[in-house]
């Protein structure tokens, strides 16, 4: 009898294990705790994280060791997440010098547009994203890639199962993880809906 797991989907998107080298002098890590941060030590397993693309030029940053997301929330936040939502999606873009930057793909200055970005301090402490420019040193990072692999897309809709099966959550609590939910489920929906008006104005 064969196998069912033959009959899975297999993996989708090509997506990258790699160091993030910041140009502040420290390797991002992510803790198993969730905890997000810089490491001066290279050969760190903390330091591997799966760049998986979940868009065009859009990326998702999850730390190998600890399984979990990075994310922003609506306050420029950096947090880790161990279900995939909106706040997970980071844009990738290659600056001046070869430098890669990474902001949040939901938030920005209100009044001047401005993106939010990843980034660390001088001493190799988060920041808040809103308080990080692309210009300045604390946004720029340099992928050190170690293997090309393929992964399976994180999906949205897999929150609700994955919510049922673990009630493990190292940074959010229950309530910001319903939240995260809810959040969700509401940005699904009004895409769809925005796809029906679409589809009336266009018959």
């Amino acid at each position: 009898m064969e196998n069912p797991d033959n009959y899975r989907t297999p993996p989708q998107l090509k997506g990258i294990v790699t160091r993030l080298f910041s140009e502040q002098g420290f390797f991002l890590q992510m803790l198993p705790d969730g905890t997000i941060g810089g490491n001066k030590d290279e050969n760190s397993d903390n330091t591997l994280f799966n760049l998986i693309p979940v868009g065009l030029r859009v990326v998702a940053i999850q730390g190998v060791k600890a399984g979990l997301y990075a994310a922003m929330n609506a306050e420029g936040f950096l947090y880790t997440s161990d279900v995939f939502t909106a706040e997970c999606k980071f844009k990738e873009s290659v600056f001046e010098n070869y430098y890669v930057i990474y902001s949040s793909t939901l938030y920005r200055q209100h009044e001047s547009g401005r993106a939010w970005f990843l980034g660390l301090n001088k001493d190799g402490i988060v920041m808040k994203g809103n308080r990080v420019k692309k210009t300045k040193p604390c946004s720029h990072f340099v992928p050190r890639p170690i293997e090309v692999c393929m992964y399976k897309e994180p999906s949205l809709h897999e929150l609700e199962e994955k919510l049922l099966k673990s009630s493990r959550s190292p940074t959010l609590n229950s309530e910001r993880r319903a939240q995260s939910v809810e959040r969700a489920q509401r940005e699904q929906q009004e895409e769809q809906e925005e796809d029906e008006l679409t589809e009336r104005d266009g018959s």
